[in-house]
């Protein structure tokens, strides 16, 4: 039987996405299991960046950053040089918290989580960072399993809002993408729209 981290492997690296589907439903099935949680689901998404990879891994482990570009982050409150408290906008204008805990951490290459216990949303992920081909820059890959709140209605309910992780993923990476390429992210905001001091 395949471990958890070939099934995520070939999850995120099929180019079919039925397959892809099917891998990443048996990783978040195993990581359920294995925290006694309901259910889970699991998001995983892969972004081409042209910066180094030591510069892309520094900017994200200060999860002060993380609010530049991922737009549902309220806050990320540093609490130790392992520890940080997550303030998330969920919809109908509510915010979800927990706290999370850096399990693994290898310099320029990877940061791993897991959520504590008591937060609103149970969660466990990890960003890893790999050199792409030469003068293409870095391959930046975020996955994240979780334990939805409210079962199959809250993934609706979410989904719904535009909040729901997978979605969220795929939109905060590409503005990772573009703050880390540009120095800035592009809006779809009209110029005349912008709020007037």
């Amino acid at each position: 039987m395949a471990s958890q981290e070939e099934n995520l492997r070939r999850a995120l690296e099929s180019d079919a996405p039925l397959t892809a589907a099917v891998h990443q439903r048996d990783v978040a099935r195993q990581a359920a299991e294995a925290r006694n949680w309901d259910e889970a689901s699991m998001v995983g998404r892969t972004v081409t960046i042209n910066r180094p990879r030591e510069e892309l891994y520094a900017f994200w482990r200060d999860f002060r950053n993380l609010p530049l570009f991922m737009e549902n982050i309220v806050s990320v409150e540093v609490l130790d040089d392992r520890r940080s408290r997550w303030t998330v906008a969920a919809p109908a204008d509510r915010t979800v918290q927990w706290t999370s805990a850096i399990t693994d951490d290898e310099d320029g290459r990877l940061i791993a989580w897991e959520a504590e216990p008591g937060g609103d949303i149970k969660n466990v992920g990890r960003i890893t960072f790999r050199d792409a081909p030469p003068g293409r820059g870095t391959e930046v890959t975020a996955e994240i399993v979780y334990d939805p709140p409210g079962g199959d209605l809250g993934k609706l309910i979410a989904k719904l809002f535009a909040k729901e992780p997978k979605m969220q993923a795929r939109h905060d990476l590409r503005r990772f993408k573009q703050l880390m390429e540009t120095g800035e992210i592009s809006t779809s905001q009209a110029p005349d729209a912008a709020p007037r001091a």
